[in-house]
């Protein structure tokens, strides 16, 4: 039996799921995986069990968290005065301030 089908405590990973998902629904979800720092299969594994997720720091995250900064940056600029923030820049927006003091650590003072 293969070690890549098996998880971190030995349990051998043999049953498939799939469902279906919008094209916007699947690209809340990549953020959310790239930011977590887990494989995709983990991150949702891990939501679906309510287990909690720890976000390492590491090249990997750091790249993802300022990609995303990016993004948010360009979408800002491109909001005029008075005009309402799209409801999924916000939850991108909390989604990095958290992921940022999941880094950071929970003994400092927060990001937000």
């Amino acid at each position: 039996m293969s070690q890549k089908a098996r998880d971190e405590r030995g349990r051998w990973r043999n049953k498939t799921v799939a469902f279906r998902m919008s094209e916007e629904e699947n690209r809340i979800l990549d953020t959310k995986v790239s930011l977590s720092g887990l494989t995709k299969q983990d991150y949702i594994i891990h939501q679906l069990l309510g287990w909690r997720i720890e976000v390492q720091a590491n090249p990997r995250v750091y790249k993802a968290l300022r990609k995303q900064m990016k993004e948010i940056l360009e979408q800002l600029c491109r909001i005029s005065d008075g005009e309402k923030i799209d409801s999924d820049l916000m939850e991108t927006i909390w989604l990095v301030a958290d992921t940022l003091n999941e880094v950071k650590g929970k003994n400092e003072e927060e990001v937000y």
